[in-house]
C-alpha cells in the first residue's frame, strides 16, 4: 500500500482533491502515507480535519457554462479518507495477491451502510482478477475505475483474499 502511494507521489500522479486548500495539497501525500503505515481510513479523515486541509468553498460549473461557489460538503474529510484509503488498500492487496500467485480476490462489504445500492449488492461475492484491478486503479487516479472496483466512498465495498485460498 505504501509503495503504491510512493509510486504515485514520485510519478506526480497522486490524486489531489479540489476540496483541499493549499496546505492540504502540500501535506496530503504525507497524511495518506501515515494512515497507510499506522492507521486506517478513519485516522486519515481525522488528520484531514486536524490539519485543516479543506477549503470552505469550491468553484463549480453551472449547467449554463458559468461558475458558482458551493460549500465543501461537511462529510468531505470522511469521503476522502474512506475513498482514497480504500483505493490504495486495494492496490496493495492486489500487489500482494499477484506476488503470492492468488488468482482472484473477492468483493465484500467491509463497512455496513444504511441503504446499500443495488449495484453494490450485486458485486458482493464476485471474484476479480487482481492484475486487472491493479492496472485499472493505477490508470484512473481520482476517477471512477473502469472496472468499478472499488466502487467509491460510501459503498462499504472492498476486496479480500477468498477464504478458500490455501
Amino acid at each position: 500500500m505504501v509503495e503504491e502511494i510512493e509510486m504515485d507521489v514520485n510519478n506526480g500522479s497522486i490524486y489531489i482533491s479540489n476540496y483541499l486548500n493549499s496546505q492540504g495539497c502540500e501535506i496530503w501525500p504525507r497524511l495518506l502515507k501515515e494512515a497507510a503505515e499506522n492507521g486506517n481510513d478513519d485516522t486519515l479523515a481525522a488528520s484531514i480535519v486536524r490539519c485543516r486541509c479543506l477549503k470552505a468553498h469550491v468553484e463549480r460549473r453551472t449547467s449554463k457554462g458559468g461558475y458558482t461557489t458551493a460549500a465543501v460538503p461537511y462529510t468531505a474529510h470522511e469521503t476522502m479518507g474512506e475513498g482514497e484509503f480504500n483505493r490504495y488498500f486495494t492496490r496493495g492487496l492486489c500487489r500482494y495477491a499477484i506476488d503470492e500467485r492468488i488468482a482472484y480476490l473477492e468483493v465484500y462489504r467491509a463497512k455496513a451502510v444504511m441503504a446499500p445500492r443495488q449495484a453494490s449488492q450485486a458485486k458482493i461475492g464476485a471474484m476479480v482478477d487482481p492484475q486487472a484491478i491493479l492496472d485499472d486503479l493505477r490508470m484512473s487516479p481520482g476517477l471512477e475505475p473502469a472496472l468499478g472496483l472499488p466502487p467509491g466512498p460510501n459503498s462499504g465495498l472492498t476486496l479480500r483474499i477468498p477464504w478458500n485460498v490455501g
